[in-house]
């Protein structure tokens, strides 16, 4: 379990094919030091396991339905990423709770800039859009977000400058594609009410 709170920007030092996924070396000295072998990292919003440690990199596998369903089959050496370690029971939960796991992925469909300060739009499938509403909690590559304008095929969320400084979405253009979950509440609600028309 995350919390969406970035905590190190890394990046992809090697990508090393293993078919039919491949191995991703991650490079980040400050949570390489304080990370083991069969750790938990959460990498662009995905869970993914240490199995390999090199000094300040850490080695992740990655099969082919995480390439394929993530952003993490476009990565190429020296992609940024944004890394996060699981919660301690002890932690404060500064964002929500993410478990890691991908819903889906969406498309940047508008930036407007206002200075230091953007809001970012972005264009999902249905079966993402009806588990939002806003002022509800969206992760966003890993980053735990407010969500302001929900329809039925786009969101939007309000990015303040550090968020845009010290994640990878502060990179991010129009086109590119970034990974989601939605809130784990707002799955639960979804199952509960469909079960109401089960036999």
């Amino acid at each position: 379990m995350f919390s969406g709170i970035v905590e190190g920007l890394g990046h992809i030092a090697e990508i090393i094919s293993e078919p039919p996924g491949c191995k991703l070396a991650i490079e980040e000295p400050k949570i390489a030091a304080e990370t083991d072998v069969a750790d938990s990292i959460c990498v662009n919003g995905c869970c993914l396991t240490v199995v390999e440690k090199k000094g300040s990199i850490l080695v992740f596998q990655a099969g082919p339905e995480t390439l394929e369903r993530t952003n993490l089959g476009d990565l190429v050496q020296g992609s940024p990423v944004n890394l996060e370690r699981a919660l301690r029971v002890d932690s404060r939960l500064g964002g929500h709770f993410v478990s890691g796991h991908i819903d889906g992925k969406a498309e940047i469909a508008k930036i407007d800039d206002h200075g230091e300060w953007a809001d970012y739009y972005f264009r999902i499938p249905k079966n993402l859009a009806v588990q939002m509403a806003s002022k509800g909690s969206v992760a966003v590559d890993g980053v735990s977000l407010t969500l302001v304008r929900c329809e039925k095929d786009l969101f939007s969320v309000a990015l303040i400058p550090f968020t845009l400084q010290v994640t990878t979405l502060g990179k991010k253009k129009v086109g590119d594609t970034v990974n989601i979950e939605t809130d784990i509440l707002a799955k639960y609600v979804q199952r509960a009410l469909e079960a109401q028309n089960w036999d």
